[in-house]
């Protein structure tokens, strides 16, 4: 599609303001996700209840929703957030304070090499992140390569995306995915579960994608490139 995605993705992290993480929860969380999506956010917060580790790294924050809410191994987990937007680092990084946690803050894409210690993290999520992200599956899953180069070995990768292609649609959700893919906010026009599956399997040898409604969820486990 010729996008530079430098470009792109600049032009969508700028979308992030605070304005727009004011209504965030209650427009994509609340609204978008039950009903254009059709897929409650409930199952994204069983997701992490299920998967987040101790030492956890977060890509593409949002407000820290998901994050605040979950059911940590312990009380004093260590968390790691890597974000493009500035506002939605910093929105998040103090709402995880007000619970008494206090994160790594780095700003960097999902499309180069992530941008924090060279360690391997027992989880690391992308939620609602690569519907996000510029390009066809064949581009935009060199992110999975990324992420998996910062995961453990016994470590899991999970998180969730709206696919736009072979799922179940509705008047609502196309002209959602229109208007969103037209102003940016989207790259998923070409987003298939079939090409999901093969970036993630080029990065990881246990896959697990499950689908609902417009939405995959997945968790990928023991990363094919150790280094």
């Amino acid at each position: 599609m010729g996008i530079d995605v430098t470009t792109a993705e600049l032009a969508g992290a700028r979308a992030y303001s605070r304005t727009w993480l004011n209504i965030y929860d209650l427009y994509v969380l609340g609204f978008n996700n039950h009903l254009v999506w059709r897929c409650p956010t409930r199952h994204l917060r069983a997701l992490y209840d299920s998967n987040i580790s101790n030492d956890h790294l977060d890509i593409g924050v949002g407000t820290g929703y998901f994050l605040r809410r979950a059911t940590y191994p312990s009380t004093h987990p260590r968390l790691t957030l890597v974000d493009l937007s500035e506002p939605a680092l910093a929105v998040t990084a103090d709402r995880l304070r007000a619970r008494g946690l206090d994160p790594e803050v780095h700003i960097g894409s999902v499309l180069q090499p992530l941008p924090v210690e060279r360690r391997r993290y027992g989880s690391v999520a992308a939620s609602l992140l690569m519907h996000c992200v510029p390009g066809g599956w064949d581009s935009k899953g060199i992110a999975f390569a990324h992420i998996a180069d910062t995961l453990a070995g016994s470590g899991v990768f999970f998180g969730s995306t709206v696919l736009n292609v072979g799922v179940p649609t509705n008047w609502l959700s196309r002209a959602t995915s229109r208007a969103f893919n037209s102003n940016g906010i989207f790259h998923n026009e070409d987003d298939d579960l079939e090409g999901l599956r093969a970036a993630l399997e080029r990065e990881f040898s246990l896959v697990d994608i499950q689908m609902r409604g417009s939405m995959a969820l997945w968790t990928a486990r023991h990363p094919r490139r150790e280094r």
